[in-house]
Order: structure tokens, then sequence, then C-alpha cells
């Protein structure tokens, strides 16, 4: 019998396989997944492939049904916040969809949450953004995407967390996610666009400036700049 480590290692495994196989498609809204089944598939014990149905359950990507089995439940049923869902979303073939959806949620809460953080933001919280703006540029001058996604994934939580407003706090995992995702897929340019270093730069500067309706068009800018990108590189 597996050690608790093993099997959460095990139900790991089971999750990393059978979620993207979902989430992009391979298994249809409708599609009833055995128990039994899955325990043959995986080579795992009935015990590990219920903890990883459970995890699938509270993503509402399936349910389960007395005497039937776990069943596929429709996309729009599906929690599309939670950060593994949107990370298999993106592994799939629907990626440039997906992109763009997400993409444009950032241009309708960013923006908004920045003019709020230049009314909102603590001191400490200022000086974050101004240290993570620069990180960016030395990131973007060494075209070290890996870095500057670092530095880009942060500024983007401040921000977000800055704002005061919980509910777009919680939307920095989304964010992440997002970004994350453009780089891994490789669907961004080979090196950090200048420009939107440099409005990042302004944001940061608006920010501590306290110009609520600057920072909230600057931030505008940076997210209507990466829908132009997904135009040009996943279309």
């Amino acid at each position: 019998m597996p050690q608790q480590g093993e099997s959460g290692g095990l139900h790991a495994r089971v999750l990393a396989e059978l979620g993207p196989a979902i989430a992009s498609g391979g298994y249809p809204p409708g599609t009833v997944l055995r128990i039994d089944e899955l325990e043959v598939r995986y080579g795992v014990s009935r015990t590990v492939v219920r903890e990883a149905v459970r995890v699938l359950e509270a993503m509402h990507l399936v349910e389960t049904r007395r005497r039937v089995g776990v069943t596929v439940r429709r996309t729009e049923e599906w929690n599309v916040f939670d950060p593994a869902v949107i990370r298999w979303r993106l592994a799939g073939a629907d990626r440039p969809r997906q992109l763009r959806s997400l993409t444009m949620l950032r241009t309708a809460v960013e923006p908004v949450a920045a003019g709020l953080a230049a009314l909102a933001a603590t001191p400490g919280q200022c000086r974050e953004l101004t240290v993570l703006a620069s990180d960016m540029v030395a990131a973007g001058r060494a075209a070290d995407l890996g870095e500057y996604l670092v530095h880009d994934v942060a500024f983007h939580r401040v921000m977000l967390r800055a704002s005061g407003n919980e509910m777009f706090a919680r939307l920095g995992d989304v964010v992440a996610e997002v970004l994350t995702g453009r780089t891994e897929h490789h669907v961004m340019f080979t090196a950090p666009d200048p420009e939107a270093v440099t409005l990042h730069v302004r944001v940061a500067e608006a920010v501590r400036a306290r110009d609520a309706a600057g920072a909230e068009n600057l931030m505008r800018e940076i997210c209507v700049g990466a829908l132009r990108e997904l135009d040009i590189l996943a279309p």
C-alpha cells in the first residue's frame, strides 16, 4: 500500500494527465469515465483515482453520478478562473482563443485596478512597483524572457493587490497564468517589447504620483498592446 507521500505523487501524476485531457477536449462533455478503467489506465489504486477525481470535481470539470460514473461536465460549468484549468486549456489546441479571452478580461480589469492603485497603494507597494519595473527594464535589455516573466508577474500581482479591491487581488493568479502561458508557449516576441517595458515604468510612476487617470490609461495601453501582439502571433 503506498505511503501518503507516494499517494500524493501518484494523484498528482493522474491529475497532470487526466486534467489536460479533459480541458483540451480529449474527453468531450458527457463522456463517462469509470473509476475501474482509470485505475487500470494509470496503474494506480482506486483511492488515488478518487483523490484526483475530487480535485477535478472541485474545478467543476467533472461530476460523479451514482450508478453512472464520473461524467465530464459542460464547458460552461467549469471553473475557468482556476489557475490549473487555465494552464491546461492554454496547453491545448484552443490556446489562441483562450489567450484572447483571458487578455480581454485583463483589459477590462487591470486598467481600473491601476487607477484604484494610484489612490490606494501604500508607500511600500509604490516602492515595489518601481523596483519591479526597473527589474523589467534590466531583463528586457538582456533579452532574458525567463527573468522578465518573473518580474512581470510580480508587477501585476502587486498592482492588483494595491487596488485595495479583494476581488481584483484574487485575479493575480489568473494574470500570472496568462503571462506564463504566453512565454512558455512562445506566444510573444523573442525579446520583451521595449514599448511595453516603458509603459510599466510609467504606470509605476503614475501610481507613485497618485495620478489615477494616467495609471488607468497607461495600463490600458499595456493590455491593448498584448491584444495586438496576439493578432500577430496567435491569429
